[in-house]
């Protein structure tokens, strides 16, 4: 069974068909896909990026959620733990984004937080990674404030994007201090 997260103020739910409207209405936002893809999807894209994440959890035990507020249905972003470029030889990555009009209340960090907390907690990996545009201030704010360190520009999603890592050790003395702003 995937697991559903919560915290202080979300509710992270693995993709499902519940969540097509959600996800279709933030992948079509160019806002937010000006860092992380450039084009909106299609609504074809969104139903084969749910079959995608669900055969992920049920194989791998590990993929996207969709980010509800607490108590609601509704969904203000997405975050995932991954392998980079879906390719299993890669390192696993947490990434998010969420709608701009809930930029700046903190959801980012503490759906990463969570979602970091899954992947050693859960998953056991040993070091996580997170990539972003190079100009895409805030996720590499948030990068900072989870504690993440500075890896270098890395090729990956075939562009180069900032690369910061975060090791379980590393976490675990960071995790006790990372600021509730995103």
């Amino acid at each position: 069974m995937s697991p559903i997260l919560n915290t202080a103020r979300l509710r992270l739910e693995p993709f499902d068909d519940k969540h097509f409207s959600g996800l279709l209405a933030l992948n079509s936002d160019p806002v937010v896909m000006r860092f992380v893809g450039g084009a909106p999807v299609t609504p074809d894209e969104v139903q084969g990026d749910i079959d995608e994440a669900k055969h992920c959890w049920a194989s791998l035990g590990f993929s996207w959620w969709a980010i509800l507020v607490a108590g609601t249905d509704d969904m203000i972003g997405a975050g995932c733990v991954q392998h980079i470029e879906n390719d299993s030889a890669k390192p696993v990555e947490v990434g998010w984004r969420l709608r701009p009009d809930q930029w700046g209340r903190g959801y980012a960090t503490e759906a990463a937080r969570t979602m970091i907390d899954f992947a050693f907690e859960v998953l056991h990996v040993r070091c996580i990674y997170a990539v972003a545009d190079p100009m895409n201030d805030r996720s590499i704010m948030v990068m900072r404030r989870l504690g993440m360190r500075y890896i270098g520009l890395q090729e990956h999603y075939g562009r180069p994007v900032t690369t910061y890592a975060l090791d379980r050790s590393s976490w675990q003395r960071a995790r006790q201090s990372v600021p509730a702003r995103s």
